[in-house]
């Protein structure tokens, strides 16, 4: 079992969405991350390398970037936001990662 830290920004980001929607991506990040998160699936994949984070999970329309250290059983939530087209938003602005 994998314990779950968020980032400041990563619950910044959170923050930034309803209630509802919190709620289904905090959902989400327990069901998806907490047994397995270092086992890529198919809403649960490694990235490129780049700025932001080593892991994304996909949960609708929502991403979050987490980076996973295999060795301490520990994921660390980097940021949490919105996938619409081919761009992601973080507190309604789009982001590179």
């Amino acid at each position: 079992m994998y314990t779950i830290e968020f980032s400041r920004e990563a619950m910044e980001d959170l923050k930034w969405f309803r209630k509802t929607e919190q709620n289904i991506i905090l959902d989400g990040i327990e069901d998806g991350l907490r047994h397995q998160a270092t086992v890529e699936t198919r809403n649960r994949g490694q990235l490129r390398p780049n700025q932001t984070s080593e892991w994304k999970l996909r949960i609708g329309d929502f991403r979050v970037y987490y980076d996973a250290v295999e060795a301490d059983r520990a994921v660390s939530i980097v940021a949490v936001g919105f996938k619409i087209g081919n761009k992601v938003y973080f507190r309604g602005q789009q982001r590179l990662l």
